[in-house]
């Protein structure tokens, strides 16, 4: 395990705001990271528990999350920033991690303890750092090889290991000058809920996700599973709402997370609150539900990563076929993105899913982009999604 002290390096200085996804809005101009906490799989240990230990040394304990806030000490920690990667999630389901990572300069857990400074200390953001320029984007796979992977989803649901795999790709671009100005550009996208931006020593993320992984709030929780993607048009409306495959596919999804949640929730209370909405994302209509939940007494902040952890929406049912599938087609590891991103604090929990994400490294941006495949997939369609998923976050980044 990595104890890290307050980031000090270029792409974070210390007294800069903080943009971390789902942070109280009202709180960032006044938030300075007080602790930091980094794990690798070389480090071994259960990082859900370690996570939770680590917050608790800091003074935000999470082993009880319907046990009511205590009052707010103005002097105490305000919450953290909690990150998991997909890799992350699937050691904690029990799965396979899948193929190596593209971006390892990445932790594939990372807490950020924040407190409060003086808010005459704090000095905003720099809108820009200087040329930006990024390369050509080279993909993990052709679209050939893409497709091929729908059509061995198809074949393993033929067989009956599976009822769904979502399947992703992967495709990077060098750059030069500050990633952290483009990464940012992703929060102001159409849609993005879980808009913002974390960064260490050597990496950074940037989120445009309008997913909702899991949400605390008043001792219920919250997960809002997005599944079905059509043009923003609306012929794309019309047809979405349609679609018999696209409707069989989310309904899948949102019963898997209404297993999820059973297993954290007390007995008899989860509820389907809206089904098959259809919301907006730049160029895109996606269907949304929203289930949840009452939590249960004395359930831990690390029990419910291993719950909710990966997403059902980016991984399929059953869950844990599902991994075992991706982890034998995926060529590259999903890196910063299908994980878990967002605020926690005693009281309030909010993580949203790392779709619609980039990381950067020292030399490389990258991007994650997929879509989960049924027996009734067409596999060109599916290659055509996973691109128009992707292109609003590689126009970001660019600066278009």
């Amino acid at each position: 395990m990595r104890q890290i002290g307050p980031d000090g390096v270029d792409t974070l200085p210390l007294l800069t705001v903080v943009n971390v996804p789902a942070a109280p809005a009202g709180c960032r101009r006044t938030l300075v990271e007080r602790a930091r906490w980094e794990w690798r799989p070389a480090d071994g240990g259960d990082p859900a528990v370690a996570a939770q230990e680590f917050l608790a040394a800091h003074g935000l304990p999470l082993d009880d999350l319907a046990r009511p806030a205590a009052g707010h000490d103005p002097t105490g920690p305000c919450g953290a920033a909690l990150y998991v990667s997909a890799a992350a999630g699937a050691l904690l389901a029990g799965a396979p991690p899948g193929a190596a990572t593209p971006t390892p300069a990445l932790p594939d857990v990372a807490v950020v303890v924040y407190g409060h400074a003086d808010a005459r200390r704090v000095r905003p953001a720099s809108p820009a750092a200087g040329p930006w320029r990024l390369g050509d984007w080279a993909e993990s796979w052709t679209p050939a090889e893409h497709a091929a992977a729908v059509e061995a989803v198809r074949e393993a649901i033929a067989r009956g290991d599976v009822y769904q795999v979502n399947v992703v790709g992967h495709a990077c671009a060098r750059y030069a000058g500050d990633p952290l100005p483009a990464l940012a550009r992703l929060g102001a996208l159409p849609g993005a809920r879980y808009g913002g931006t974390l960064t260490g020593a050597g990496w950074a993320i940037g989120c445009a996700s309008p997913e909702t992984l899991v949400e605390l709030t008043g001792g219920r929780l919250v997960t809002r599973p997005i599944k079905g993607t059509r043009p923003a048009t609306a012929a794309g409306a019309r047809e979405l709402l349609a679609s018999a495959k696209e409707r069989a596919e989310h309904v899948m999804i949102v019963d898997l997370e209404r297993n999820d949640l059973a297993r954290v929730a007390r007995t008899g209370t989860v509820r389907v609150d809206e089904l098959f909405a259809v919301r907006r994302w730049c160029d895109l209509w996606q269907a949304e539900s929203t289930v949840s939940a009452a939590v249960a007494d004395g359930l831990g902040l690390a029990d419910l990563l291993r719950a909710v952890c990966p997403g059902g929406s980016v991984t399929g049912a059953p869950k844990r076929a599902a991994l075992d599938r991706i982890a034998a087609l995926e060529p590259v590891g999903r890196g910063a993105g299908m994980g878990a991103l967002g605020w926690v604090a005693p009281g309030r929990i909010d993580l949203g899913l790392t779709i619609r994400t980039a990381a950067a490294d020292a030399e490389r941006v990258h991007v994650w982009a997929g879509g989960g495949i049924t027996w009734g997939s067409d596999p060109e369609a599916e290659v055509a999604e996973a691109a128009a998923k992707s292109a609003p976050v590689r126009a970001a980044l660019a600066g278009r």
